[in-house]
């Protein structure tokens, strides 16, 4: 799986971050994507940091299929 934040969007609300801090950090008031690949079992904890976010700037991929937003 992949993670996607749009940087213009991001408001650094750090919604993600507290819900998967060894995936997302906020860095000067931007969410960043700590890892290339997320494996498949961190899949519910991810789809939930990207349905958390305030302004819904995550975007969260398996290959080429879209998983959030649907």
């Amino acid at each position: 799986m992949k993670i996607e934040i749009d940087q213009d969007g991001c408001i650094g609300n750090g919604s993600c971050e507290s819900i998967c801090s060894d995936l997302f950090k906020v860095e000067a008031g931007k969410a960043k994507v700590l890892a290339k690949e997320i494996s498949e079992d961190r899949r519910e904890a991810v789809i939930e940091a990207a349905e958390g976010c305030p302004v819904q700037v995550i975007t969260v991929w398996n290959g080429a299929k879209r998983l959030y937003p649907e």
